[in-house]
């Protein structure tokens, strides 16, 4: 696992934080550790291996937990703590957020509200006409979601 996708790993799970209305500080430490990450001249499975977590320590962002999980997705290509969010928020509502006019709120609300986990599920809310009920989606944005819905369907 490069530091691209350590980094990737890092902002899914701040995302997915900021979706189920986490802790802003503990998402923020993950979206500056995963930028110190990606742009950091050394690869993190080398430091690992020379330095240990002494080494990764050094890395602007990186505290004790996040060392230790760049080192459980080193060696198991997953941590606990994305497992435990992941088992109880699916990795595919972030394909949500890739939607023009679904921002984390957004997909805060359809997730927690209506147990939308997926662009599939939410092709389904809006065909049954559920995006005309949801408070805060207006007329302009619903249709801006459903434009990108049939966009990203490819036709």
């Amino acid at each position: 696992m490069d530091n691209e996708q350590i980094a990737r790993r890092f902002n899914s799970m701040a995302s997915l934080m900021e979706i189920r209305g986490e802790d802003q500080f503990r998402l923020r430490s993950y979206r500056m550790a995963a930028e110190a990450i990606e742009t950091w001249p050394t690869q993190m499975k080398e430091i690992a291996a020379t330095e240990g977590v002494a080494g990764l320590l050094e890395i602007p962002g990186v505290g004790k937990a996040l060392a230790g999980k760049i080192v459980e997705l080193l060696d198991q290509g997953t941590f606990d703590a994305w497992e435990k969010l992941t088992a109880e928020t699916p990795e595919s509502v972030l394909d949500l957020l890739a939607l023009p006019g679904v921002g984390p709120k957004t997909a805060a609300m359809l997730h927690q509200k209506y147990k939308i986990t997926s662009l599939d599920d939410l092709r389904k809310f809006v065909a049954g006409g559920g995006l005309e009920t949801v408070d805060g989606i207006g007329p302009k944005t619903a249709e801006r979601i459903k434009g990108s819905l049939h966009r990203h369907a490819g036709g």
